[in-house]
């Protein structure tokens, strides 16, 4: 994305999710991004990774108004606007396509999917936050057990033919890709497997939405092209990808930041 953003009217959006981190610093046309893998600690990897995105961004110090999003977002002890996922993916969804009508975002806790209006507003949601299956983090889990790293998955699962799994639950899930892999069932096969079925899960979950084009894809699951491709199937939609679609959060919390920055620099003074 573009560099150099100067040191007057900047503000920053931090995501700060269950596996991930992400920031995005904002001047009302220029954005900087930044990214890092969450720890037991996210509020010193958040900091940490605001500061260097700054001073990437050209900045002497971090934007005084700063917009947190993400499971971890009142984890900091510094000001900060906050808020939910729901309201930053949207934004940043409907400001990385213009138009779109809904949003599906797969992250690494939770899966969602947003209907908004002609104008970009937030018209009705649905949210799997009880159960990790099909998330990010259960990719992870099995991906481990098949000796395969989560980046690789797509690449194993493209054109080959899905083998059925019944499981969604990680644990259980876990436990039947072990058992395949014993009976000798090609990894490529157990991988595209899971992949239909978190693209069966997740069309399902959003049904009730009556999702209509243009249909965006966010969050950190978005990176893998064949589940989006079994979800434009399950949906009868073609889904998109945009670029920096990962950053959804992120950059939705900066617009925020930016549209209240005036009532944050009051409040603060």
């Amino acid at each position: 994305m573009t560099t150099g953003i100067p040191d007057f009217g900047a503000v920053a959006g931090l995501d700060i999710g269950s596996t991930r981190i992400k920031v995005v610093i904002y001047n009302g046309s220029s954005c900087i991004t930044g990214m890092r893998d969450a720890s037991w600690d996210p509020e010193s990897v958040a900091l940490d990774l605001l500061a260097s995105t700054s001073r990437d961004a050209g900045l002497s110090v971090p934007p005084a108004v700063l917009a947190t999003t993400g499971y971890g977002r009142r984890c900091l002890k510094i000001p900060a606007l906050t808020f939910t996922e729901i309201a930053t993916h949207a934004k940043g969804a409907f400001h990385l396509v213009p138009g779109c009508r809904f949003v599906v975002d797969i992250g690494g806790q939770d899966a969602k999917g947003i209907r908004l209006s002609a104008d970009g507003r937030v018209e009705d949601f649905v949210m799997n936050d009880k159960c990790a299956a099909g998330t990010g983090r259960f990719l992870s889990t099995i991906g481990q057990a098949l000796g395969v790293p989560v980046d690789c998955m797509d690449s194993y699962a493209t054109g080959a033919e899905p083998h059925r799994i019944n499981a969604m639950c990680t644990v259980f899930a876990e436990s039947e890709v072990i058992s395949l892999v014993n009976q000798g069932v090609d990894r490529s096969a157990i991988i595209a497997g899971l992949h239909a079925s978190i693209a069966r899960r997740t069309a399902s979950m959003v049904a009730s939405l009556h999702p209509e084009p243009p249909i965006i894809f966010t969050g950190g699951v978005s990176q893998n092209r064949d589940i989006a491709r079994r979800l434009s199937q399950e949906l009868g939609h073609p889904v998109i990808i945009p670029q920096d679609s990962v950053y959804a959060g992120a950059i939705g919390a900066a617009l925020l930041a930016w549209e209240h920055r005036t009532e944050f620099q009051k409040k603060e003074d």
